[in-house]
């Protein structure tokens, strides 16, 4: 099941995944993200034990190659998992099992990667990879187009249920987390969730305390005026 985007953004160091599938509440087990360290998704038949231990190694340094092989190595299931991750530098690595269900694959680039199984075709990984490559938006629409672009090629070849998307900027916590669990069109609702989230919540947000501010901004004359001209801007 499953096909995934993970990525560094390049111009502000966030870390993020955005996956979908035709699988029920795919944000549970498969993507995972940290401040300062990583991502990865892991998919096909899913380790979820993958995700804790990949993101540990990447906080304690260890690179995407390193983090692919030693958990492989460690899974005799390996033939049926997938996997890739990308490290705090940027770098990328990625592993599909030989007994992965077809179409499947990957295609790493410059801060990212692309993988999927049990897809439409290869054209499916193409599309997500040069979307995401060839875009300027924010790094959050930049992750759904890249799987829109991918759906428009036929995405899973069993149809949809559920997306995700996580993304982690300088915080133990995420600055944004949205999942779809079951929905006839996972990635449409996607898109519309992330919408709102830059209303009054992303207004909210920006008062959240921080590693810097451990109190944060809890005036809430403050976050409230914040809060209208938000939304106001969406009208």
């Amino acid at each position: 099941m499953t096909w995934s985007i993970v990525a560094r953004d390049a111009a502000t160091g966030a870390f993020g995944v955005a996956v979908t599938t035709r699988f029920f509440a795919v944000g549970a087990l498969c993507p995972h993200a940290a401040a300062e360290a990583g991502a990865l998704a892991t998919q096909a038949l899913v380790n979820p034990t993958w995700g804790p231990r990949g993101i540990a190694m990447l906080k304690d340094g260890a690179t995407a190659d390193e983090v692919v092989r030693q958990l492989v190595a460690s899974d005799q299931g390996q033939a049926t998992r997938q996997l890739h991750v990308v490290d705090q530098n940027g770098g990328t690595a990625a592993h599909t099992g030989t007994e992965c269900i077809g179409w499947c694959g990957h295609r790493v680039g410059d801060g990212f990667s692309v993988a999927g199984n049990m897809l439409a075709g290869e054209a499916v990984i193409a599309a997500t990879h040069a979307c995401f490559a060839g875009s300027k938006k924010p790094f959050a629409e930049r992750l759904i187009d890249a799987l829109d672009a991918g759906q428009a090629e036929g995405g899973d070849k069993r149809g949809k249920q559920s997306a995700a998307l996580v993304i982690y900027t300088t915080e133990d916590y995420p600055a944004l987390s949205l999942r779809v669990d079951d929905h006839a069109e996972p990635l449409a609702e996607l898109r519309r969730l992330y919408g709102i989230s830059q209303g009054r919540y992303a207004a909210f947000s920006q008062f959240m305390a921080t590693r810097a501010n451990p109190s944060g901004v809890w005036d809430r004359d403050t976050i409230e005026a914040e809060a209208r001209r938000r939304e106001a801007g969406m009208r």
